[in-house]
């Protein structure tokens, strides 16, 4: 039972997030409104793949995936399969791409999102 001690560390540990104006956070805010983490609240991938979220200051809906109920069915019958972390990404043409592997989701947020050059968005 492992499970409330990794979720009460997550919270403990969270990260601190970048800093931006509030016009860049508002901007960032834009962007993230296409996208969903399916997730599990005590996976070790799923807390890798949030830390990271909370690190760059993103607002991604959560999805709770682990109960039977919509979010699992969904990203069963529109994803392929229930594995988490998922990152569902609305393109603006109407596409949906689903991204699994947290290494990978990771890598795209920090593709689009980082702040290494100091722009808070990076497209």
């Amino acid at each position: 039972m492992l499970t409330p001690f990794m979720i009460v560390g997550y919270h403990l540990s969270k990260p601190r997030g970048v800093q931006r104006t509030a016009e860049e956070q508002s901007a960032v805010d834009e962007h993230t409104r296409s996208l969903a983490l399916y997730h599990f609240p005590a996976c070790p991938f799923c807390i890798k793949t949030r830390r990271v979220m909370d690190r760059l200051s993103l607002n991604i809906e959560l999805r709770n995936a682990l109960q039977p109920g919509e979010h699992r069915e969904t990203l069963e019958r529109e994803g392929g399969r229930i594995k988490v972390p998922c990152l569902r990404i609305a393109g603006e043409d109407g596409t949906v791409r689903w991204l699994y592997e947290s290494d990978e989701i990771i890598a795209h947020l920090e593709h689009r999102f980082g702040t290494e050059n100091g722009d808070g968005d990076k497209q």
